[in-house]
């Protein structure tokens, strides 16, 4: 098989990337291992980032803010991207956009809060600080214990069950040879061109784009680069379905959470509580991760509490060492492309694909990608 460009996996950024490519006439292939969306871009709690984490906003760490300013720069265009692709694709992938909502019960960690919504404001984003009573009025079901926090408008969920496949699906329409259960067993380039050796057969491309996620790091060994990518276990609970309680995406300042309520009704409880390996070294869940993430759920939603738990399940979720993207080709292997979103990537994911494309078919970036090269490692 001969392609234009073999993209290596089959999660949201892979699919996206197949999608725009497709769409926009390039030959495209996509490689999963497994089937699509069964990892990282399937299994993580769906939800759509802006805000920077809070905790780097502490006293001293000015500097990890400064880094991270390019992070809510592309996480508001990657929002911008979800709401036209929902569109574009006529697909529902139950996204809304309600709001994200940190709140804190300690007074004196109000002073970050207002540094952080003042450092956000400087970036685009339209955060700003609640009161104890602007909170209680947005948000009444949160605990009355906490004093405050900050809001962000544009924040929200999507179902991260159906978002790749809708998007593969499409990518197929427009013509892009979709190959799951097929393992990338070797990879070189020969004249100019990457050669695959597959489970599946051989596949030819001009240009190779890793889109493996948690996984990148190994792809990228094949054609003997060494990535900065990590593979980090974490796991994610579900309830049942309950009458209409939480509004907004609910993180707390004191722990780690993410809280949310689907349309149907289940709360979505994460935060990145860690997931561990058994003796066999098979992922297996943490039960001390499982009543910790509960125990501040309930701290911080009360009413939550008469929810029942009905799954809870572990994931490898991709990192990098500045928890920054990796966006750029190679310079020792020209063609040779990675597209790897570290820790909200399923919110960048879409727009990771977009941009890669871009630089694909020749078209000038939109974006500022350089702060995601992999020069900064060197």
């Amino acid at each position: 098989m001969k392609t234009d460009v073999l993209v290596i996996g089959g999660g949201i950024t892979g699919c996206a990337l197949a999608y725009f490519l497709a769409s926009g006439g390039a030959r495209v292939s996509l490689v999963e291992r497994y089937d699509l969306n069964t990892q990282a871009s399937g299994s993580n709690a769906g939800s759509i980032h802006a805000q920077l984490d809070h905790d780097i906003f502490t006293d001293g760490r000015e500097h990890d803010a400064q880094r991270a300013a390019p992070l809510v720069v592309i996480l508001m265009a990657a929002i911008d991207c979800w709401k036209k692709l929902e569109a574009e694709l006529e697909a529902d992938f139950e996204l809304e956009i309600l709001g994200g909502l940190l709140v804190t019960e300690q007074p004196d960690y109000m002073h970050i809060i207002e540094r952080k919504v003042a450092f956000e404001r400087t970036l685009g984003l339209p955060t700003e600080v609640l009161s104890q009573s602007d909170l209680h009025r947005l948000a009444p079901y949160i605990s009355d214990a906490m004093v405050g926090g900050a809001f962000c408008p544009i924040e929200g969920e999507a179902n991260s069950l159906v978002v790749a496949p809708a998007l593969a699906a499409t990518a197929s329409r427009h013509g892009a040879e979709i190959l799951i259960n097929t393992r990338i067993l070797a990879l070189s380039k020969d004249s100019g061109r990457f050669v695959a050796e597959t489970s599946n057969g051989r596949i030819e491309a001009d240009r190779v784009v890793n889109c493996a996620g948690a996984e990148a790091a190994s792809v990228g060994r094949l054609i003997g680069v060494e990535l900065p990518v990590l593979a980090e276990p974490i796991q994610v609970n579900v309830t049942e379905p309950t009458a209409p309680l939480v509004r907004h995406l609910v993180y707390y300042a004191g722990d780690r959470l993410t809280l949310k309520q689907s349309k149907r009704g289940a709360l979505i409880i994460g935060g990145g509580w860690p997931a561990q390996y058994d003796a066999a070294g098979r992922l297996t869940l943490r039960p001390e991760s499982l009543k910790s993430n509960l125990r501040v759920c309930r701290h911080v939603v009360p009413k939550a509490a008469s929810v029942r738990v009905i799954r809870t399940w572990p994931a490898v979720v991709n990192g990098t060492p500045d928890d920054l993207p990796i966006i750029d080709e190679l310079d020792h292997v020209p063609g040779y492309f990675v597209a790897n979103f570290p820790g909200r990537g399923f919110t960048g994911g879409p727009i990771t694909g977009r941009i890669i494309a871009n630089m694909l078919m020749g078209k000038p970036p939109d974006l500022d990608i350089n702060p995601f090269s992999l020069r900064r490692f060197n």
